[in-house]
């Protein structure tokens, strides 16, 4: 199993902290944000490389921190893939860098992919165990127990088996508090349907639009993210972050 941590954004309503940094490796309570997802992934059995797609200018930030991580954390694999984007005008896209990252690498292989400035405080040793079992699309999803918040995201709605029947991006008025995050499953037998999306000209920002177009043509499933979880969009969220984490 392979894990695609999307990290190519430019993080611009971060301004000042990120013109130099990349959102992923800047630090929640004493560690860079991105190492939270690897610590949480980490007991997923199985997981054998690890791709983190950046851009252009932060490429061998990205490389230097995987250098160190390998040396000094765990024994898993790392590549970093340069999308060769240079600012917001030029970017691939969510999509479009997931799929640059399965054609240049040739993979062939289930996958988890996650956003890098996602923030989990448990282990998702679980979702591995469900994604294995299901061996269909499987899309991360949490309660943020407001209908006010729930419109900043795609709400998700699902029937008896968990089963997506509906995904609203960025509803006015949502029908629910639970939301799709930025973490995914897609088994290997899925991956022509990645690439199918991108040559359609389909919209390549934005990941959860991918899971909008899937699940209506095949079955995707929900599992719900335990504990806390963060989207570090502004540095409002990040600081609330640095005293949730610094709690610990």
């Amino acid at each position: 199993m392979k894990v695609i941590i999307l990290a190519a954004g430019y993080a611009t309503r971060l301004y000042p902290l990120t013109l130099t940094q990349p959102k992923p490796l800047l630090q929640v309570a004493g560690k860079p944000m991105v190492d939270y997802v690897l610590e949480n992934l980490a007991p997923i059995p199985g997981i054998d490389r690890v791709y983190i797609v950046t851009n252009a200018k932060f490429a061998n930030t990205f490389q230097a921190w995987a250098d160190h991580h390998r040396a000094t954390e765990s024994n898993l694999e790392f590549t970093i893939v340069n999308d060769g984007s240079t600012d917001d005008s030029n970017k691939l896209g969510a999509i479009g860098d997931l799929n640059l990252v399965l054609e240049r690498e040739n993979l062939d292989d289930d996958l988890i992919v996650v956003a890098g400035d996602n923030l989990f405080n448990q282990s998702l040793a679980d979702f591995g165990t469900f994604c294995k079992a299901r061996q269909e699309v499987v899309l991360g999803v949490y309660d943020v127990g407001s209908l006010d918040q729930a419109k900043k995201y795609g709400v998700v709605d699902v029937d008896s088996t968990g089963r997506i029947v509906s995904f609203v991006e960025k509803p006015a008025n949502p029908a629910s508090t639970q939301i799709g995050i930025a973490l995914y499953f897609y088994p290997k037998k899925t991956l022509p349907l990645i690439r199918q999306y991108v040559a359609e000209g389909n919209n390549p920002d934005q990941p959860g639009r991918l899971i909008q177009w899937l699940y209506p043509r095949q079955p995707v499933f929900t599992w719900a993210v335990p504990g806390i979880w963060y989207d570090i969009g502004s540095k409002e969220t990040l600081e609330e972050a640095n005293r949730i984490f610094s709690r610990k």
